[in-house]
């Protein structure tokens, strides 16, 4: 087997599809988390500085999560079968209300009638916390496994059995993350009332977030045994949830310094560090098998050819920085606290 340091080809492309998805949860999460917060502001001159605040940004944030799809089609296809037609429903509703928050957006501003713009922040607030619901939902249920048989075939029967107890947690975590890391990024771009009325709301974001995360880890270490061998076996593994740990309880110290711009650094690496221990928790495997660990899918097993994956990574070697490039360009245009004008949502 081909390898490029000493790594085989499957794993690097389950690190990139990784830091792929990594880099949506980041991006699309503070806005995710922004558009939760949207009803908790009365007057339509706080809702247009929030939607503002994500304007330029929301749909090149979702440039991620295109290029991370493809990823995992393409380098994992039979994780990717999998995986659809096991969650359908959910990726259905998260195709959706991706498509209504966005129409939101771009309507609301369209007409002048309070009851017109009314409509649409209910839209845009509802989809926004639905989609961070729903990839948690997913996050979860890829973590407790599926009842995966022969041939990869999903066996499940329930019409919504994807909404079992630990992925509803892990929704409802995931929620609470989206929402403080939001909070965070709405403080860098607003100021005066606004500003302190935020101040208000990431404090009540970090407690729900906390007190989510902390059912969510007891859950897991008694319900889920699997997801701690790999600890067991190499306790060295255990620096990563170490740190995330540390990188959690960071974000608060730093928020009431009023440190922002490093209190959305910890968020943004808190994010990436769940996500870390998520990766840990699952390789070699993508999807494990409830009905019998011998049917869970593994990187080796779901990977595209070896001549695929090479030719694939010269590509990621390539247009990664031009991504990467593109986005921190983005971003540094519109740097600054928002300044409505007539061109604004």
């Amino acid at each position: 087997m081909e390898t490029i340091l000493g790594i085989d080809y499957p794993t690097w492309w389950f690190l990139v599809i990784g830091g792929l998805f990594s880099g949506y949860a980041i991006l699309d999460g503070f806005d995710f988390g922004a558009g939760a917060w949207h009803l908790f502001f009365k007057k339509e001159l706080n809702r247009r500085i929030a939607l503002n605040a994500v304007g330029p940004v929301w749909d090149g944030n979702e440039v991620w999560l295109v290029i991370g799809g493809g990823a995992l089609f393409a380098g994992f296809p039979v994780m990717y079968a999998t995986l659809f037609s096991s969650l359908y429903i959910p990726f259905m509703l998260f195709l959706i209300f991706i498509i209504f928050r966005a129409i939101s957006i771009e309507f609301r501003g369209k007409e002048e009638m309070l009851w017109w713009r009314k409509l649409w922040d209910v839209c845009y607030s509802i989809s926004s916390i639905m989609l961070a619901f729903l990839l948690g939902v997913v996050l979860g249920n890829v973590l407790q496994g599926f009842a995966i048989g022969e041939n990869y075939q999903y066996t499940g029967s329930g019409f919504f059995e994807f909404l079992n107890p630990y992925a509803i947690m892990t929704g409802v975590t995931t929620l609470a993350l989206f929402m403080a890391h939001g909070a965070i990024y709405l403080l860098l771009k607003t100021e005066g009332a606004m500003f302190e009325k935020l101040t208000n709301l990431l404090q009540k974001g970090m407690i729900f977030f906390m007190v989510s995360f902390a059912i969510t880890t007891l859950y897991t270490l008694l319900y889920i045994p699997h997801l701690s061998d790999d600890f067991k076996s190499a306790p060295v593994l255990f620096a990563v949830p170490v740190l995330t740990f540390l990188s959690i309880a960071n974000v608060p110290r730093l928020a009431s310094k009023k440190n922002y711009k490093l209190a959305f650094f910890f968020s943004s690496l808190t994010i990436s560090l769940l996500l870390v221990l998520v990766a840990v928790e699952l390789y070699p495997n993508l999807l494990f098998s409830t009905v019998d660990p011998k049917y869970s899918i593994d990187v080796y097993e779901a990977a595209s050819s070896e001549r695929s994956l090479g030719i694939m990574l010269l590509f990621v070697a390539i247009g990664g920085p031009l991504v990467l490039g593109y986005t921190f360009f983005v971003y540094r245009t519109f740097r600054g606290k928002v300044k409505l004008d007539d061109h604004s949502y």
